[in-house]
């Protein structure tokens, strides 16, 4: 079976934002997605393989017999645009969308330019759905 390239290391997120960020706009806007991520999730930034900041964990094990470890939130801030780990498929999440802003969705990522471009208040429900179902169907860190 394949190993998973996104797991927890040990890479300094502060050291990673500052390296690999070249842009003082998205640098400030991954500031930002650090200080409300933690408020939200409760945890610690991580780095989670080369490029996803993350927030806790859950395992999840499919059908097909593969399992591993996540993060239960994350962002990523790409060259071209961030992508945003706070979705999970509900109705909930999914009325939530239509009043993000400017986003692009992909099959659970949600991508965006800048955090002016899209609403805090809904991405922090949409944050708090989905360490709900987490916790309801998985494994994970989020349980008190």
């Amino acid at each position: 079976m394949a190993k998973n390239k996104t797991t927890e290391t040990e890479v300094d997120v502060f050291d990673f934002i500052e390296s690999f960020v070249d842009n003082d706009q998205k640098k400030a806007d991954s500031y930002m997605l650090l200080e409300l991520m933690s408020e939200w999730s409760g945890f610690e930034p991580k780095m989670w393989g080369p490029t996803i900041i993350g927030f806790g964990s859950y395992h999840y094990k499919y059908a097909s017999g593969h399992e591993g470890d996540a993060p239960l939130l994350g962002f990523s801030p790409r060259k071209a645009q961030f992508s945003l780990y706070v979705y999970s498929k509900t109705d909930k999440s999914d009325a939530l969308l239509t009043d993000l802003g400017k986003f692009k969705m992909g099959k659970a990522c949600i991508y965006f330019k800048k955090l002016a471009d899209i609403n805090i208040p809904v991405v922090e429900k949409l944050s708090m759905e989905t360490i709900a179902y987490l916790n309801e169907h998985h494994k994970c860190a989020c349980r008190k």
